[in-house]
């Protein structure tokens, strides 16, 4: 053998035994640590100074990170914590080793954004983590869903939920769902116009009957909320002029307001009642509906299964 290849074999077998006694020390402390509280110190914290340590090993390095992470994790949840310290560096260390662990991120951001004690209550360092999974996986349409899902679900802001829905719909071979619970958002946050391009979308890409139906149901109420809103701005404005309210909608059409007796998507006139307001004849009729609902109606809440995902 030749004095170089010597050399490199040589190094090659310390190398192996360098691992295997790695492997051996870090079984040790794992045994150890299972017996004590985790010490919350990360001893390299900086992502980048991990990724040179690793020697061009970033993907073996990502996935004993990750292994970390789930270990902290299901340990201090185990214990009830209310503290995660460690668990957002250690998942930023996982994903800038390895940018396409997309179970880092979809399983991470689940960890970080519930309230204690089921999650750390994150929801800003989940949605980070989320943001930056799609920046490197953009055609992955789950992390969309999963940045929707935290906006929905920790920090009730649906329009925000709207738009992380709506960009991962645009993904191909996206769920089609994702359409769907887009224009739910958006609904919910009052964006109509958005809602109604949303739905009206569903119903044209889609073959599926109840998927078609539900997009009906939910154009029909959106025409609802726009048509009693713009009704009750017309009786806001006589009520202006004539110092009173109308008595019913052709004191509207004589006033020049209305050009006719206004309908509900179904073909049914609105009611006007003694104080101003306007209703339709029967909420029944419009499950989705957010206004014109007659007095001590409670309108069933906004519709959102995670589970009409599937597993596809």
């Amino acid at each position: 053998m030749k004095p170089g290849g010597r050399i490199t074999a040589i190094a090659a077998v310390l190398l192996l035994v360098c691992l295997a006694i790695s492997a051996v020390a870090v079984h040790h402390l794992d045994r150890i640590r299972s017996q004590t509280e985790w010490d919350e110190v990360l001893y390299v914290p900086s992502p980048k100074v991990v990724k040179r340590l690793s020697l061009g090993y970033d993907g073996l390095l990502a996935d004993v990170y990750w292994t970390r992470v789930v270990q902290y994790f299901g340990t201090k949840h185990h214990e009830g914590a209310r503290d995660y310290q460690l668990l957002a560096p250690l998942l930023q260390i996982t994903t800038v080793l390895d940018p396409q662990l997309t179970v880092a991120y979809e399983f991470g951001a689940n960890f970080l954004a519930p309230q204690p004690p089921y999650g750390a209550g994150m929801a800003q360092q989940a949605i980070e983590l989320v943001e930056y999974g799609i920046r490197n996986n953009p055609n992955d349409w789950k992390l969309y869903y999963n940045l929707g899902f935290i906006y929905y679900t920790e920090l009730k802001d649906y329009g925000e939920a709207a738009d992380a829905f709506a960009r991962g719909a645009r993904v191909p071979d996206a769920h089609p769902s994702l359409r769907v619970m887009a224009a739910e958002m958006a609904q919910h946050a009052g964006e109509l116009q958005m809602a109604q391009m949303m739905w009206t979308t569903a119903y044209q890409s889609s073959k599926d009957p109840n998927v078609r139906a539900n997009a009906i149901a939910h154009l029909r109420a959106l025409q609802v909320d726009e048509d009693v809103t713009n009704l009750e701005k017309l009786i806001s404005v006589y009520h202006q002029k004539a110092g009173q309210l109308p008595s019913n909608f052709f004191d509207l059409q004589a006033a020049g307001l209305l050009r006719a007796l206004p309908l509900d998507p179904l073909g049914q006139p609105y009611k006007l009642t003694a104080d101003g307001q306007v209703e339709v004849r029967d909420p029944d009729d419009f499950p989705f509906i957010t206004k014109g609902l007659p007095s001590g109606y409670v309108a069933p809440p906004p519709r959102f299964r995670p589970s009409d995902l599937g597993s596809s």
